[in-house]
């Protein structure tokens, strides 16, 4: 295949919002390689590792931890890919390591058992920190590991503030503020101009960047990087304006109550997505991505997003939260995604709406 196909700089605009990025194309097998690659040369030789979300609340905590350790490799791992985290942590670093897991949270234990217990027998100590909805089922597998598990109340704090009550260490004033900052995106709080811009430069910014950028500055981004924001900022704009535009709102019944949830379907940054639809009138707005993905984000009229995902392979918070359907069995059918916009993701996740029981499922969530 001729690389100009998947070139983002040829697409318009309209095509470049219907289609995943260029990483998409690459084979599993290669990226993973080259993955593995990386990983190992950055944790071979470190006394503390961090697995951990790459967005702004997880890097955040490697942030933090970095500041009370004086060094923290970074182990870059999403919700689908946490195994893979910690088992190139006990793969690639070395015995004896301290090992921090930051903003993750797994499904069912079972699904990470094997790749925890042979990371907590090589490490000196595991911390999990966290502040996602937790089953009962998986805070006992990970706790009766040997782990450190503290995971915080999920509509009150974000990671980052459960990893500043967590270390043992007197934080400087600027990454305590960066915790509050941080947590007002992560809990769509938005009270705050300047957690847009952390949550921007986490996106795309490479981990380390962002890490030696926050722990140097806090929440206030120094003027390079604003600079480097506002030109970015553009392109994404008129990508949400592209999203928005195509999307529509539907009356589903969910819960025994009738929501008004918003679909959209595109490459786009959800959040500002979201909040377009729910302006619109939306209590729920769900966003398709081209790679497969979706999210899924609520309001004061649907606290139920995390109960929604979990009927769809994914998980997260009441209000905010994220899944893959399981329905793409080979490029026919991401081809079909893609000329369809999501249709058959969407009727997926339209269905899980529908299947919320009337009360909500308080067996899944957990307090600390």
């Amino acid at each position: 295949m001729e690389d100009w196909v998947i070139d983002d700089d040829t697409l318009s605009l309209e095509r470049k919002s219907r289609l995943p990025g260029r990483g998409f194309f690459v084979p599993d097998d290669i990226s993973a390689a080259q993955k593995d690659e990386e990983i190992r040369e950055r944790v071979e030789d470190a006394d503390v590792i961090v697995v951990a979300d790459p967005d702004a609340d997880g890097l955040a905590c490697a942030a933090i931890v970095r500041e009370v350790h004086g060094e923290a490799a970074i182990v870059p791992a999403s919700p689908h890919t946490l195994e893979d985290g910690l088992e190139r942590a006990a793969e690639y670093g070395p015995k004896d390591a301290t090992v921090y897991v930051c903003d993750l949270c797994p499904d069912r234990y079972k699904y990470v058992e094997s790749e925890l217990e042979r990371l907590v027998s090589h490490a000196s100590a595991v911390h999990w920190y966290d502040h996602h909805q937790w089953t009962d089922e998986a805070m006992e597998g990970v706790r009766g590991a040997g782990v450190d598990l503290v995971v915080g109340e999920s509509d009150e704090e974000c990671t980052a503030d459960v990893a500043v009550r967590s270390v043992e260490a007197d934080l400087p004033r600027h990454l305590v503020e960066l915790a509050a900052v941080t947590r007002d995106h992560d809990l769509w709080i938005k009270e705050d101009p300047r957690s847009d811009d952390l949550a921007d430069y986490s996106h795309w910014s490479e981990d380390e960047e962002y890490v030696e950028t926050v722990r140097e500055h806090g929440p206030d981004l120094p003027q390079d990087v604003m600079d480097f924001l506002e030109e970015e900022r553009v392109e994404k704009q008129a990508l949400i304006e592209k999203v928005t535009e195509r999307a529509e709102i539907v009356t589903v019944e969910a819960g025994g109550e009738e929501i008004e949830v918003g679909l959209s379907y595109g490459r786009c940054s959800q959040n500002e997505v979201a909040e377009n639809l729910r302006e619109q009138g939306a209590d729920a707005a769900v966003v398709v991505k081209p790679a497969g993905s979706a999210s899924i984000r609520g309001s004061e009229g649907f606290e139920r997003c995390h109960e929604v995902a979990r009927q769809v392979n994914g998980g997260g918070h009441p209000r905010a939260a994220g899944c893959k359907p399981d329905i793409y069995d080979d490029m026919l059918d991401y081809a079909h995604h893609w000329s369809t916009g999501g249709a058959v993701a969407t009727q997926v996740i339209l269905s899980a709406f529908r299947a919320l029981p009337e009360e909500p499922a308080d067996d899944e969530e957990s307090e600390e």
